[in-house]
C-alpha cells in the first residue's frame, strides 16, 4: 500500500485528492495539512485517520486538538509544523495542494527527505523553479504535475525523451469573460468572476482563470517542468476544455491528450505513475463533440497573461513579484477593494517596483514577497 501526505488537505485539490484514494482504497493517507477550515480537517482525521495533521494557527491547532482529543493524532503548526508534515517518515510522495508561495520551504525539505512530489503548488516553481529542478535531479525524486494541463503534457511526452520538442500549446479556456473587451470588464463583479465555465476550483485560482494570470502562471511552471525555451510555448484559447494541452515535435506531429474537465484525473496519474487506474466519472462521447474551436488570447484585454510572459523573460526574482502582486490583488478583489481591471495594474507596477535579483535564494525570494506586499499596501 503506498503511503502520502497532503499539504492543502481541505481545498480543491486537496478533497480531490482524498476522493480518489476514497475510490482506489489502497493510498495510505499519514499526514494531513490545512489554514483554518478545522471543521472539515476533523471529517478528514476521522475518515482517513493520519498520524500526524498541521494547522497554520496555533490557536486553530489548539481547537482541533480538543476536537480529536480521542484520535491517535498528533496536530502541530505553523511553518514547522508544514515541514513535519513535508519529511514524515513512511510517505514516498507528498502532495502539494497547498496555495501561495507557503509551499516552496516544505517542498524543498521533502525532497531533500527524498520523497517525490505530485505538484499542484504552481507557485513553487514560479518563484523558485532554478532551486527546485536541480535539487529534484539532484536527489533523484520525480516532480509529477498535477495541474490538467502540465499532467497532459507530461502524458504526451511518455516515451518521447530522445524527441525534441518544436512547442507545447498549453490550451486555456478563456474564462468566464472569453471575447469581452477591456470596457465591457469595467464593472465586473467578484460573482461574475466566480462563475467559470468548465472548471470547479478554489476561489483565488478562479480569479486567477477569469484574468488569464493562471495561464501565465503555468507557462512559467511549463518552462521549468519541461525544460524548454519560453518561445517554445504557445497559449491556445480551447473553449471546451477537452484537449487539455498539446506537444508539437520537430517532426510536425501533435500528441493531445482529451478527456472531460475532472481533476482526479490527473491527481491519480499523479499518485499512481506510471500506471492507469480506473476512474468513475464521465467519459467523453464523440458522436455528441460536433466541434471543438481554438483562439489566440487577447492578450490587449488580459494583460496578465502579456505580463506573465514578460517577468519569465527578465527571470531573477521578477516573476516572484508577479506572482506575490497577484496574491494580494486577488484577495483585495475578492474583498470588494479593487476593480477587477486593477489587478493587472497591480501586477505591472510591482513588477516594475521590484529590485532585480538574478538568481533569488529562497531567502531572497520571501524577501522579494514581502517588498511586493508592503509596495501594494503602500500604493491601493
Amino acid at each position: 500500500m503506498r503511503k502520502i501526505a497532503i499539504l492543502g488537505s481541505t481545498g480543491s485539490i486537496g478533497t480531490q485528492t482524498l476522493d480518489v484514494v476514497r475510490e482506489q482504497g489502497d493510498i495510505q493517507v499519514t499526514a494531513l495539512s490545512a489554514g483554518g477550515n478545522i471543521a472539515l480537517l476533523e471529517k478528514q482525521i476521522r475518515e482517513f485517520k493520519p498520524s500526524l495533521v498541521a494547522v497554520w494557527s496555533e490557536e486553530k491547532a489548539a481547537e482541533l486538538r480538543v476536537k480529536v482529543a480521542d484520535c491517535q493524532v498528533e496536530v502541530v503548526s505553523g511553518m514547522d509544523g508544514l515541514l513535519a508534515v513535508a519529511t514524515q517518515e513512511g510517505p514516498e510522495i507528498l502532495v502539494t495542494a497547498i496555495v501561495g508561495m507557503l509551499g516552496i520551504r516544505p517542498t524543498i525539505a521533502a525532497m531533500e527527505a527524498g520523497k517525490h512530489i505530485a505538484l499542484a503548488n504552481k507557485e513553487t516553481l514560479v518563484t523558485a523553479g532554478h532551486i527546485i529542478m536541480p535539487l529534484a535531479k539532484k536527489m533523484g525524486v520525480s516532480i509529477l504535475p498535477v495541474d490538467s494541463e502540465h499532467s497532459a503534457i507530461f502524458q504526451c511526452l511518455n516515451g518521447e525523451k530522445d524527441n525534441k520538442i518544436d512547442k507545447i500549446l498549453l490550451t486555456a479556456s478563456g474564462g468566464p469573460f472569453r471575447g469581452k473587451k477591456r470596457e465591457e470588464l469595467l464593472n465586473i463583479q467578484v460573482e461574475d468572476a466566480l462563475k467559470h465555465p468548465n472548471w470547479s476550483m478554489g476561489r483565488k485560482i478562479t480569479i486567477d482563470s477569469a484574468t488569464l494570470v493562471n495561464k501565465g502562471l503555468e507557462v512559467m511552471e511549463a518552462k521549468w517542468l519541461f525544460g524548454t525555451e519560453l518561445d517554445c510555448i504557445q497559449v491556445v484559447v480551447h473553449p471546451q476544455s477537452v484537449i487539455h494541452s498539446m506537444v508539437q515535435f520537430d517532426d510536425g506531429a501533435v500528441m493531445a491528450q482529451l478527456g472531460t474537465p475532472d481533476m482526479r484525473l490527473p491527481i491519480q496519474y499523479a499518485l499512481y505513475y506510471p500506471m492507469r487506474r480506473p476512474l468513475s466519472g464521465k467519459r467523453l462521447d464523440f458522436y455528441q463533440m460536433k466541434h471543438l474551436t481554438f483562439e489566440e488570447p487577447d492578450l490587449d484585454t488580459f494583460t496578465g497573461l502579456k505580463l506573465a510572459f514578460a517577468a519569465m523573460r527578465q527571470g531573477g526574482n521578477i516573476p516572484t513579484a508577479f506572482n506575490a502582486a497577484n496574491e494580494r490583488a486577488v484577495a483585495k478583489f475578492l474583498e470588494r477593494k479593487i476593480r477587477f481591471l486593477e489587478i493587472p495594474e497591480i501586477i505591472g507596477a510591482s513588477m516594475e517596483n521590484c529590485k532585480f535579483v538574478e538568481a533569488p535564494t529562497v531567502d531572497q525570494i520571501l524577501e522579494t514577497e514581502k517588498a511586493a506586499y508592503e509596495f501594494i499596501e503602500s500604493r491601493w
